[in-house]
């Protein structure tokens, strides 16, 4: 009864943990974009943001899995066990998202404005949650798509196309295009869902620590490789490095969401994780939205912003009612003991 009770607690303290996860995205992205502006702006001032607040996230951790034997031990853990074949190598990859959900910023945002590259990111990442959940690319195995869950994920783009609508109009017109770069926050949207499966599935071997410094040294090398390319062919100069420290917090903030992300995906799945996050991310900006000194809050975007926390909670219910109907159904299964 206690362990029961237990995962009761964990699972509804999981929701505003989750919803705090996408919170740090807020933070994380208001520092890197104030960095990459810092930096000179445009691809090469984003890919070399993004190069700095990776670089400093994997030097935390590296300096964490150095100092405690127990984070040395599961990099360990997940390095035999990728050669006992017992996790897949590709499991490995899940950094790759993050460093192109990053690239994606400075390659898109500047175009097609941050009103469109939210409502693009965030679609792909809800629609392959499904997926991703369905498949049982997680920790928590397959889950059924549910009318819930559906409805959760349905109710939460549409809200945060409701919440954006008073931005949609500016920019540039919708252009083939501008159409075309609205596929790389979508793709990076998706690909988020399987980060957050893949990065799941490795935190089971060696933790959640391990986990997150394999995401960033495998990050950090895509991100390398991508800022070799920009400086070749995008135009523009880079700037030095300011002298304002917080503009370095990015790096750290990142490391506690990807940290989080990886113990958190095993309560609820991705699909629960990523409405979450979506929630959090939507709330964080308001919040950053409505303390900065130039406020554009509307109506509308507090009105997306309910609608999401709606549609997350609609999402959880199902999500929480399939896992105990699961359990109940391994005890009815669970052999009785002579």
């Amino acid at each position: 009864m206690a362990r029961s009770e237990d995962t009761s607690l964990l699972e509804v303290l999981a929701i505003p943990a989750m919803v705090g996860v996408g919170a740090l995205i807020a933070v994380q992205s208001e520092i890197n974009g104030r960095l990459a502006t810092e930096l000179g702006g445009g691809a090469k001032g984003g890919a070399a943001a993004a190069v700095v607040s990776f670089g400093l996230g994997l030097a935390v951790l590296a300096s964490v899995v150095l100092a405690v034997p127990r984070q040395r031990a599961g990099v360990v853990r997940i390095l035999s066990a990728v050669r006992g074949h017992r996790l897949p190598a590709w499991q490995l990859l899940g950094g790759v998202a993050g460093a192109s959900l990053v690239a994606s910023q400075g390659l898109a945002v500047g175009t097609i404005g941050v009103a469109l590259f939210t409502v693009a990111m965030v679609a792909g990442q809800t629609s392959s949650g499904l997926l991703v959940d369905r498949a049982g690319l997680g920790p928590s195995g397959p889950q059924a798509v549910s009318t819930g869950r559906v409805v959760g994920a349905v109710l939460t783009v549409g809200a945060v196309v409701l919440g954006v609508a008073g931005r949609l109009g500016g920019g540039d017109p919708l252009t083939a295009g501008v159409l075309l770069l609205c596929l790389l926050p979508l793709l990076a949207g998706a690909a988020t869902s399987w980060q957050q499966a893949v990065n799941g599935r490795v935190s089971a071997v060696g933790g959640p620590i391990a986990a997150a410094f394999n995401n960033f040294v495998v990050g950090l090398l895509a991100l390398l490789s991508f800022l070799v390319v920009v400086l070749l062919v995008a135009p523009g100069d880079l700037q030095g490095l300011p002298g304002t420290w917080w503009l370095y917090a990015g790096g750290p903030v990142g490391v506690l969401f990807i940290t989080l992300s990886a113990r958190l995906v095993s309560v609820h799945g991705v699909l629960v994780l990523s409405l979450c996050t979506v929630a959090g991310l939507v709330v964080g900006s308001v919040l950053i939205d409505a303390l900065g000194p130039d406020s554009h809050l509307g109506p509308l975007t507090v009105v997306g912003a309910l609608l999401v926390l709606a549609g997350v909670a609609v999402g959880a219910v199902s999500s929480a009612r399939a896992a105990r109907a699961r359990r109940a159904g391994a005890v009815a299964q669970a052999p009785v003991a002579p």
